[in-house]
């Protein structure tokens, strides 16, 4: 038949000739009381054309919870999509946006959203947490005016998912995980790769006891690169101001690769570049020298270099090399971590996974709710199963 110029197909349900119908709190057998109107639940579209299972509820009255409709196996509560169908708009919903996906099979949004809610909320509760020892750490921005997500990665070498999302990067927010991710297992965790961010620090010091706390190659690298564009953008401004030649004029990335990333002209114009006593060139070389702490094996004496280094980066008179000195003198003691954990774990994979989820909310236009994003985080990244079933249809 048709409804709305669009061809559908109609399919009359009914139960088995005197069967009981079961209750849909407890599940068990009961007599029937009355039956309910006809409802219409949406089902997997066959080439194109809609499909609906017609039936009529029964009501049974429940020894145990009362008066109750029948459970239904096929529906999804007071939804009017079935369950097969949410499963299989939920399956698309990891390959196109959702506004993509109910294009696509002329559903709604709502709908697709539903089903993705549905699906995550399954695979939350039937996920395996055991045998995690390593996590990571990270701050994501998901909208403008300083808003953020605490995101938590399982890290480990045979797997690596999506664990946990939470609002802001406050102190709450990461108690909030631990709380979810329970005293047994914090004790167990080996290792927790993090940022400086101070909250942080403060609750794996405190809920993660028996974890090394590491802050890796990937942060320290980027947090002097920052500190040497700096430096290239003040020094080539008042070279500008007091007339001088522009050497530093498109130099940024010269300055930022490492040197056997540079192509030949970059690396000819790095030799210019270094003849000249610039305080940029200097931040430079100061940052390929500290290559050379990544390269030991005793912490011991990892430490000593990293306190050498401070010391001739406090003597510069680049203020902002030497902040980072500042920086890196404090946070010693984890530093000296990244070898005592013996330099296998890094928070690459952190950054990786915090460049999908951008991708994620680039995909979607962004998210006016933490719900949003927090659904289409865990479905996208979280690694979630999915329930057995005898057929699929994707």
């Amino acid at each position: 038949m048709c409804e709305t110029d669009q061809p559908t197909l109609e399919v009359d349900v009914h139960e088995r000739l005197n069967s009981w119908a079961r209750c849909s709190v407890c599940k068990q057998k009961a007599p029937n009381y009355d039956r309910q109107p006809e409802r219409r639940f949406e089902f997997i579209p066959v080439w194109g054309i809609k499909v609906f299972l017609l039936y009529a509820p029964r009501r049974v009255n429940c020894s145990c919870c009362g008066v109750k409709v029948e459970h239904m196996p096929w529906a999804l509560g007071k939804r009017q999509i079935t369950r097969s169908y949410a499963w299989y708009l939920a399956q698309w919903s990891k390959r196109m946006s959702w506004q993509e996906v109910a294009e696509a099979f002329h559903t709604t949004w709502h709908h697709v959203f539903c089903s993705v809610e549905m699906a995550v909320m399954w695979g939350r509760e039937h996920q395996d947490l055991s045998d995690i020892k390593s996590i990571g750490i990270d701050e994501i921005q998901w909208q403008k005016g300083h808003k953020y997500l605490t995101v938590v990665y399982q890290i480990d070498q045979g797997r690596k998912r999506l664990l946990w999302v939470g609002q802001h990067r406050r102190t709450k927010t990461l108690l909030y995980f631990f709380r979810w991710f329970g005293k047994e297992r914090s004790a167990e965790l080996q290792n927790v790769c993090s940022d400086m961010w101070r909250p942080y620090l403060k609750v794996i010091k405190k809920k993660a006891v028996n974890a090394i706390n590491i802050l890796d190659r990937y942060h320290v690298m980027a947090m002097i690169s920052k500190a040497i564009d700096k430096v290239r953008a003040e020094e080539s401004r008042q070279m500008k101001a007091d007339g001088l030649e522009p050497l530093l004029t498109n130099s940024r990335f010269i300055l930022l690769k490492r040197p056997e990333n540079l192509t030949d002209k970059q690396e000819i114009r790095l030799a210019d570049l270094v003849q000249y006593n610039l305080r940029s060139i200097r931040a430079y070389l100061l940052k390929e020298d500290f290559q050379q702490f990544w390269t030991y094996i005793s912490p011991y004496y990892a430490g000593k270099f990293l306190d050498a280094w401070c010391t001739r980066t406090m003597r510069s008179k680049i203020e902002p090399m030497k902040k980072i000195a500042k920086t890196l003198r404090n946070h010693r003691p984890l530093l000296v971590n990244w070898f005592k954990a013996k330099g296998e774990l890094s928070s690459g994979v952190v950054e990786g996974f915090n460049n999908k989820a951008k991708l994620t909310m680039r995909k979607s236009y962004g998210f006016r709710t933490f719900r949003g994003i927090e659904i289409a985080l865990y479905h996208a990244m979280g690694d979630l199963p999915v329930p057995k079933v005898t057929h699929r249809f994707f």
